[in-house]
């Protein structure tokens, strides 16, 4: 079966990449605020448009007169991608895509969306966090591959205490191990292709540079 998957444009950085356009080809799109800004270099047109708009300029929003918008006011309790987020969910996404999710002026706003990705994998929706150049991938307990070109870099961040850590097809494979929170054993590897990776408990996130290949 096809999976729906919604390409939900944030605002942070985001450049246009082979990658990118590949992944985000035949799917719908929905963007929230400041991150309509990345349509016209998608070349795409969302099918809708939420937030406050308080990050929108004027010259944006007459460049897209006819986009649906769901406005909502500044002093509300989630973010303007967090509520993108639902509302893809609720028009029926099964894979999210989320451009413009890492990097960019805000820090805080590029945590939130790593653990976001993390917790909508956790409810069963396939997520890939990207910004054309870097993406994330959540990682939970099982097995998982992710396709990169050989000689990209990776690395796997813990974000819990992890056990029964495996990673296949890399310059520097492990085998079940054992990774403490904090630990820096696993940054900076080197794909040999697509990885495979399976982990017994924890939760982590990749974070790969398909297009750096100073480690090859």
């Amino acid at each position: 079966m096809t999976k729906t998957t919604f390409t939900i444009l944030l605002g942070g950085h985001l450049v246009l990449t082979e990658r990118l356009k590949s992944a985000v080809s035949g799917g719908r799109f929905i963007a929230a605020d400041g991150g309509m800004r990345h349509a016209s270099m998608l070349g795409i047109v969302p099918e809708l448009w939420v937030g406050d708009f308080d990050s929108s300029p004027e010259a944006l929003g007459e460049a897209w007169p006819n986009v649906d918008r769901l406005p909502y006011p500044a002093q509300k309790a989630e973010t303007d991608g967090a509520i993108a987020i639902g509302e893809a969910i609720r028009r029926g996404a099964d894979r999210l895509i989320l451009a413009g999710a890492l990097g960019g002026e805000r820090s805080d706003h590029a945590l939130m969306h790593l653990l976001q990705g993390l917790q909508l994998t956790k409810e069963g929706y396939e997520t890939l966090l990207t910004s054309g150049e870097e993406e994330a991938y959540p990682l939970l307990p099982g097995r998982a591959t992710v396709d990169l070109p050989r000689g990209s870099l990776f690395s796997v961040v813990g974000l819990s205490p992890l056990s029964g850590l495996s990673i296949h097809n890399a310059r520097y494979p492990l085998e079940d191990f054992s990774l403490p929170l904090g630990s820096t054993r696993t940054i900076s590897n080197v794909a040999e292709g697509a990885i495979i990776l399976s982990l017994d408990s924890g939760e982590a996130m990749l974070l790969a540079r398909p297009f750096d290949l100073t480690g090859a």
